[in-house]
């Protein structure tokens, strides 16, 4: 029985640590993997849902609201100014 809650752990274990939020540029969810320095001036990969693809994201401002954190950031590729509310 304790190998199978092991089992579990690591099978979900990666979600545990990744951040995510919404994207109120393009109206989809995101996701910011473990181990991201999210600073402003710092690149930081994402995951973004909608279109199911990593982007590179160089963080431009962050602002918390209680349990919220908005970070507003530039697709490196596109030059696309985003807006993402993280959890």
């Amino acid at each position: 029985m304790l190998a199978l809650y092991v089992l579990a752990f690591f099978l979900c274990s990666k979600n545990i640590y990744a951040w995510s939020g919404f994207d109120w540029s393009k109206g989809s969810y995101v996701e910011i993997e473990k181990g991201e320095l999210v600073r402003e001036g710092e690149e930081v990969e994402i995951f973004d849902y909608g279109d199911g693809e990593y982007k590179d994201i160089e963080i431009d401002s962050m602002n918390k609201y209680g349990n919220h954190v908005e970070i507003e950031g530039t697709d490196i590729e596109t030059g696309e100014i985003r807006t993402f509310d993280m959890d």
